[in-house]
């Protein structure tokens, strides 16, 4: 059987909040490699991609159309913004948004 074809029945079998956790985990994976490698590029690359994913957290929580209740909107955004502001600083602490990621996806598996 072809490798891509099993991925992609896989991917097939989850949840939506399932396929959102799996970005969590790729991303945190990402955060975690670049760390052990103490490969600089690769840690900017990573951190850019997880900008890239809390800026699409953020978007989606503050659209008005968003189905979640506004109270929980608000809690995301509060986290979003602050990963956002982290992914910004002169010395970003990896550690900090690995952790925070990994609650996101485990929050979202169940």
């Amino acid at each position: 059987m072809n490798p891509s074809s099993v991925a992609d029945s896989y991917r097939r079998r989850l949840t939506p909040k399932q396929a959102e956790a799996q970005i969590y985990a790729r991303a945190t994976r990402a955060l975690r490699e670049a760390l052990e490698l103490d490969n600089p590029v690769a840690l900017a690359r990573a951190m850019a991609d997880n900008r890239r994913l809390w800026d699409a957290v953020l978007g989606s929580v503050v659209d008005p159309a968003n189905q979640l209740p506004i109270s929980l909107r608000g809690q995301i955004a509060s986290v979003a913004r602050t990963i956002l502001r982290e992914c910004d600083a002169e010395a970003p602490d990896a550690n900090l948004i690995i952790e925070i990621n990994e609650h996101m996806a485990a929050a979202l598996w169940t």
